[in-house]
């Protein structure tokens, strides 16, 4: 097969295969993707590679990591909010990290993005467990890594490309994350009084999943007025409910700062209930946990999210 090559369109942002299909013995094999992958759109594949795993969300979290690996971890990543793809490509037979490496990095040069980190064998150790959507791509690690973080400035809003090329004794393998910034879209999840009653009846404590802050900060955003509104509604019918506003949070970051975090937002929360929907004071009790009380595994993105939330515990 003639030597592959990655291409990509500055209008437009699409990148063009050249030569798709892969070579097996004596027979022409069409490559079979996993079920239901597919190549992103600003972004296609190396020719002749096969999707081994694919992962898109619509909105997640993301950190994007801007150096080698020290101690366990990254010495410095960025956090990104936005769609998320993450896709783990097997390479061709014949072909090597290097070669398949440079033809990515070129075809993002040549399509306006700006180079933010890149690091050639010497990445450090292994990387951390824990770094959604990367998990996959782990048992690959050697001592061959080859690493590229990229970004490109758009009007639509900003994309960035983390990219690994792992060279171990027996394949190549290509993992790509891409994020594109945007906000998420609210309103999708809703609460209402009559609900967060049943919950605190029989749990003695609800969780609440419809008040949104940004990433490390305690300000109440807009999109929760709806929520804020029910809860304020709650309080209204029930004149003798007592309520603890109780913060929580994931495990990434230092437990103190978490810790933090979670109690001014538990504070924010109080804060609005009182002065936009005139609940007293002395009915309600800001209070953070930080990670301390997860619902479930702080191990994967998932369960990072369900942890992220305020919660409301009779007094």
């Amino acid at each position: 097969m003639a030597k592959g090559r990655i291409r990509m369109k500055r209008a437009g942002l699409k990148m063009v295969l050249v030569g798709s299909l892969v070579l097996f013995g004596a027979g022409l094999v069409t490559a079979q993707d996993a079920e239901g992958s597919k190549d992103h759109p600003l972004i296609t594949r190396y020719p002749g590679s096969v999707i081994n795993r694919y992962s898109q969300k619509a909105f997640d979290e993301y950190e994007l990591p801007l150096s080698g690996v020290a101690d366990g971890k990254y010495e410095k990543t960025q956090h990104l909010d936005g769609k998320v793809t993450a896709i783990y490509y097997v390479a061709p037979e014949g072909r090597s990290a290097l070669e398949i490496f440079r033809n990515y990095e070129s075809a993002l040069k040549n399509a306006g993005f700006q180079e933010m980190f890149t690091c050639a064998k010497t990445c450090g150790d292994q990387p951390p467990r824990g770094y959604y959507p990367l998990d996959d791509a782990f048992g690959n690690y050697s001592v061959d890594t080859r690493y590229l973080a990229a970004k490109l400035t758009r009007a639509a809003g900003d994309v960035y490309v983390a990219l690994w090329e792992y060279d171990s004794s027996f394949d190549v393998k290509t993992f790509l994350a891409v994020v594109e910034v945007k906000p998420m879209e609210s309103g999708l999840v809703t609460v209402n009084a009559a609900s967060l009653a049943s919950d605190i009846t029989r749990t003695g404590h609800a969780s609440i999943y419809g008040i949104y802050f940004d990433t490390g900060k305690a300000d109440v955003k807009p999109e929760s007025d709806s929520t804020l509104k029910e809860i304020a509604k709650l309080l209204q019918q029930d004149a003798k409910l007592k309520l603890y506003v109780v913060g929580h949070t994931d495990n990434v970051g230092m437990l103190a700062s978490n810790m933090d975090l979670s109690k001014r937002r538990g504070d924010a929360v109080v804060a609005v209930l009182g002065t936009k929907y005139g609940v007293a004071a002395a009915r309600l009790s800001a209070q953070g946990d930080g990670p301390t009380a997860p619902v479930a595994s702080n191990d994967n993105e998932d369960g990072r999210a369900k942890n992220r939330r305020v919660e409301l515990v009779k007094q």
